[in-house]
């Protein structure tokens, strides 16, 4: 088995208004010699903003805004900016994240070229209601029924004024092209799938009405172990190294308790990343600490962002949805580890 060091809680919430009631989930990026994290913070009747810290060591806080970086501002995420996630592609970075209006959770994107100043993109997932969804995916033949369950929102079209779409999280963009492309994985309920496009612009309500006809090419990793079984989702963004990319990603599974969320490890194909190679048949890590299992939401590892420093890969996540910690590990043994589950 791999040793996993649990290296404890790095920040916790604060009195300030924006973050009283939790931080978590956080975007992680190492840039210019110091690891800026960009954390989801939550404040009362769980409106959500992005808060900003910044890192001289892999636990070791020097400086921390005290207002949120990013915020809502626009109808799509009125009741919060969720969830980051980080890349840095040529010299523009990606901060993806979950825009929620108080009905739809839709991943979203902003850009910097300084990570101080950010244009929103808007979103760039389907706004497709699912009867719509349901009937372009099944064009070539039946879907996984957890896709009816997850994602029909027990029919209703309509709530609070708006219309009721199909949940698309956890967007995590590569951290550079592949094959000319801008690649990003994506996650509707139960499965993680990937997008290839030329450039963003591409992503209009024609596209995705496309790549919904031929939906089932699409699906990078489906659950598949006990500990993942309910459903999975992106974590971290895909990490290069000579054996494939890494993707650190959720999986969750229903218990007398409620869901269990743990990090999970797998591997993709360099040039086609579509194709998994291998896979952890048990959990990373997952919860079993008390701060960890017990807090906003219990029984959570939620892994967002994650760093290489020489041969160490650490692992930022969201504990029991309320305070963020970090894990350690030797990431040579887990790419070993890895190839000795090939599929």
């Amino acid at each position: 088995m791999l040793a996993i060091k649990k290296e404890g809680i790095i920040l916790e919430k604060t009195l300030l208004g924006f973050e009283i009631d939790g931080v978590l989930n956080p975007a992680v990026i190492m840039h210019e010699g110091a690891i800026h994290i960009f954390y989801r913070a939550v404040g009362k009747g769980n409106y959500s903003s992005i808060g900003y810290a910044k890192l001289k060591s892999p636990f070791e806080v020097e400086e921390r805004k005290d207002m949120p970086l990013i915020f809502p501002q626009i109808e799509y995420e009125e009741h919060g900016v969720e969830d980051g996630r980080i890349v840095k592609i040529n010299e523009t970075f990606y901060l993806t994240y979950c825009a929620y209006d108080g009905v739809n959770a839709l991943g979203a994107l902003a850009t910097s070229t300084d990570l101080l100043h950010w244009e929103k993109q808007g979103i760039i997932v389907p706004q497709i209601m699912f009867d719509e969804f349901k009937r372009l995916a099944e064009t070539r033949g039946r879907i996984n029924e957890k896709y009816l369950r997850y994602n029909s929102h027990d029919r209703i079209r309509e709530r609070k004024g708006k219309k009721v779409w199909v949940w698309d999280k956890n967007v995590l963009f590569f951290p550079r092209r592949v094959n000319g492309k801008l690649l990003f994985l994506h996650r509707i309920k139960p499965d993680i799938q990937i997008v290839s496009i030329n450039n963003l612009n591409e992503l209009t309500a024609e596209f995705w009405q496309s790549y919904l006809l031929q939906f089932a090419d699409s699906i990078v990793i489906e659950p598949k172990y006990e500990h993942e079984i309910s459903y999975i989702g992106g974590g971290c963004p895909p990490i290069e190294t000579d054996e494939g990319w890494l993707l650190i990603y959720h999986g969750v599974h229903d218990t007398i308790h409620g869901y269990v969320y743990c990090a999970c490890a797998a591997l993709l194909d360099l040039e086609n990343p579509q194709k998994e190679l291998a896979r952890l048949p048990y959990p990373l890590f997952k919860p079993d600490l008390k701060w960890e299992l017990t807090g906003e939401v219990n029984n959570v590892c939620f892994p967002t962002g994650a760093i290489v420093d020489n041969d160490t890969l650490y692992i930022y996540y969201g504990a029991a949805d309320e305070r963020i910690a970090c894990v350690s590990l030797h990431l040579p043994d887990l790419l070993t580890e890895l190839l000795l589950n090939l599929k």
